[in-house]
């Protein structure tokens, strides 16, 4: 079985990984025209990049210029777009007068790897998916501004960064500890930022309950199987991520015409897609590197017969190891 992805094409081109439920999805475009593929974990995903990448334009409209931009942005916008974009964004502090409720949340991703955010309340944990956020609580709940200056009070006594790099992430995704010491983390960073209380917190912000919400399961971090290994077999409960599966050891450093990406879903995070190849490795994807490319399914001919097969793995792209900066020679 394969992921949609195989049956883009057609002038589609991915806008990468969403989580608006606690299913990954992959968001495609064509002009004004959306759709999206629900993935699933065990089954094949692919495609082959084909011609050049171009701007993916800026809130929901095509760019312009149709821009050609690197390959390795994860942003995947020209200088313009990238502008319009970010003016329109909540962190640009330009929407002082947004009437909608928001949350502060305190998101775990690993040992020492802890922030402090907002979101929309009526969005839920979509954006702690979208972040890839191991484990996480939330804070409190009111108007965006009060919001906005707790997670400010929160940073600057707490000392916790604003934002996490996604290679800091993933290097230590596959090293996770056991359910209860992820849980504890969140416990401690809550019981510190609580402790603030009435020392700068806005009175119009509502504190709500330390209720620890772990998304190893979400992400299939628990049950992530060597490229051989029974799909179903789940980890002891409490057993940590690395007794229940293969750490992944390289990432996708780019795309290039030609490029080919195809393996086995057995897990997400963020905009991260884990697969399984031929090596008996697994290989991460970070689908921000895919958006503005037209994809195309990755077939082969069969013999005689001329008729196409699924390729189920087959990485020609440069790689890069996670966690150690070197690259990886050639396409592989």
């Amino acid at each position: 079985m394969t992921c949609a992805v195989r049956e883009s094409g057609g002038g589609w081109r991915c806008a990468g990984v969403r989580w608006p439920r606690e299913v990954p999805e992959l968001g495609w475009s064509r002009g004004g025209d959306r759709r999206v593929s629900v993935l699933a974990y065990g089954t094949g995903l692919g495609f082959r990049a084909v011609g050049e990448r171009h701007c993916v334009g800026a809130r929901g409209n095509v760019c312009p210029l149709g821009a050609v931009v690197p390959g390795r942005s994860t942003g995947g916008r020209c200088a313009e777009c990238a502008r319009l974009d970010r003016a329109h964004s909540v962190a640009a502090d330009t929407m002082a007068d947004d009437p909608r409720t928001y949350r502060v949340y305190l998101a775990w991703f690993g040992p020492g790897m802890v922030k402090v955010g907002i979101t929309g309340e009526e969005r839920g944990a979509a954006r702690l998916r979208e972040q890839g956020a191991v484990a996480f609580s939330w804070l409190g709940r009111g108007p965006l501004m009060a919001a906005r200056r707790t997670e400010e009070v929160l940073r600057a006594a707490l000392g916790v960064p604003d934002r996490i790099p996604y290679a800091k992430k993933r290097a230590v995704r596959g090293q996770l500890p056991g359910t209860e010491e992820r849980a504890g983390a969140v416990a401690e960073l809550y019981a510190r930022a609580a402790a603030l209380e009435g020392r700068g917190w806005p009175e119009s912000l509502e504190r709500l309950p330390l209720e620890v919400v772990d998304q190893v399961g979400v992400f299939g971090l628990d049950r992530a199987p060597d490229a051989d290994a029974d799909a179903d077999a789940d980890p002891a409960p409490g057993r940590s991520v690395r007794e229940g599966g293969t750490a992944p050891g390289r990432s996708v450093r780019e795309l290039v015409d030609g490029g080919v990406v195809a393996g086995r879903l057995v897990a997400a995070a963020g905009p991260d897609l884990h697969l399984a190849v031929a090596d008996g490795g697994v290989v991460v994807l970070d689908t921000r590197l895919i958006t503005g490319w037209d994809l195309t399914a990755v077939t082969r001919a069969t013999g005689a017969t001329e008729m196409p097969e699924v390729i189920g793995s087959d990485v020609r792209v440069p790689l890069i190891d996670i966690g150690g900066g070197g690259v990886q020679g050639g396409l592989f």
